[in-house]
């Protein structure tokens, strides 16, 4: 066989410059390491979990066993704990001006929690409890009033002095499973229910206003905190569903990728980008105006994701899980941090 000694006429350099190159742009994605560290403490799963509105650092979680912690992420550990609720903490929200935060549980009652922890021989007790009629599956409060809203059999509307609701809004007849603000045109809500609906309700007419029925359930919906009239639904098809309000029609968008479930939706703040949770152990990161995810998070030891929210700062993801765990996330999973 004839061989030619010259190197610069190797038979495979095409094919060896094509693998270095390829290698060469993966190692960011080969070397990410999104996963930051994971939060233990509950001692049953994490069901709901609440953002501080002024403090980047905190974050609240609620837990199946009734049980509230508020958690410092920069040293990464739980500051307080609370015994809220008999049963399962259902849902709960800060309020805007984060000087306290709301919590419903499973035993019909709304309670008010003071932000601090209590002083020196205080004991641990709410400022405000009121006792529903109904259990209430969620809660969110307005972005700018004093006011929020809870969802049951019916989505109702709350003053914060007041012991029994301004208004109860109603569509259908089956239960709702979570009621959301909308944080532009805070007049507005959001709410998902049993029946396969989505209801838009407007608080100042304290009316309906347009419903959307989707072939199964919806679990939750977030508002884009950019865009006033879009909103995601994250469906029990394993699809999610970005709506615009104006034209309830058909979808702007149809996200798939998630093989079962989806069980929570958080916006990013920039609007751009929102991280969804599902049944399927994982948590993807979709941008708005496409179809498929683009990253996949999950561990070994994480089961069903249940909740899951974006951090205000625009770079983790907090998920919170079935065993017991919150885990915190890159929201860019290459992003060099440094010292965090």
């Amino acid at each position: 066989v004839p061989r030619n000694y010259d190197p610069a006429l190797h038979p495979f350099e095409v094919a060896r410059e094509y693998t270095r190159a390829l290698n060469a742009t993966k190692l960011e994605r080969v070397f990410a390491k999104p996963f930051l560290s994971s939060l233990d403490g509950h001692r049953d799963g994490v069901n709901c979990m609440a953002k501080h509105p002024k403090s980047l650092s905190t974050v609240l979680s609620g837990a199946c066993d009734g049980e509230v912690k508020i958690w410092n992420l920069t040293k990464r550990q739980c500051i307080r704990t609370i015994q809220a609720h008999e049963g399962f903490v259902r849902g709960m929200c800060a309020r805007f001006c984060g000087t306290s935060f709301f919590t419903v549980g499973d035993d019909k009652t709304v309670k008010q929690w003071k932000m601090e922890s209590p002083e020196y021989g205080e004991e641990e007790e709410p400022i405000h409890t009121i006792l529903g009629k109904t259990v209430y599956t969620g809660i969110d409060h307005h972005w700018k009033e004093p006011v929020f809203a809870t969802c049951g059999h019916q989505v109702d509307i709350w003053d914060e002095q007041r012991t029994s609701p301004k208004c109860s809004l109603t569509w259908g007849f089956d239960s709702i499973s979570s009621v959301k603000f909308n944080p532009i045109e805070t007049y507005l809500l959001g709410s998902c229910a049993s029946d396969r609906n989505i209801v838009l309700y407007d608080m100042r007419k304290s009316t309906p206003l347009k419903k959307v029925i989707l072939n199964m359930r919806t679990n939750t919906l977030c508002w884009n905190p950019m865009e006033a009239f879009i909103f995601t639904a994250a469906n029990e098809d394993y699809n999610l569903y970005t709506f615009d309000m104006r034209f309830l029609e058909s979808p702007v968008m149809v996200h798939m990728d998630h093989v079962s479930a989806v069980l929570d939706v958080d916006y990013s703040p920039t609007g751009k980008e929102f991280v969804s949770a599902s049944f399927d152990k994982s948590i993807r990161i979709f941008p708005v105006d496409k179809g498929h995810s683009r990253e996949v998070y999950h561990t070994k030891r994480m089961q069903h994701v249940i909740t899951v929210k974006w951090t205000s700062d625009n770079k983790y993801i907090l998920c919170g899980s079935d065993e017991m765990n919150i885990r915190l996330w890159k929201a860019n999973a290459s992003e060099k941090l440094g010292v965090v």
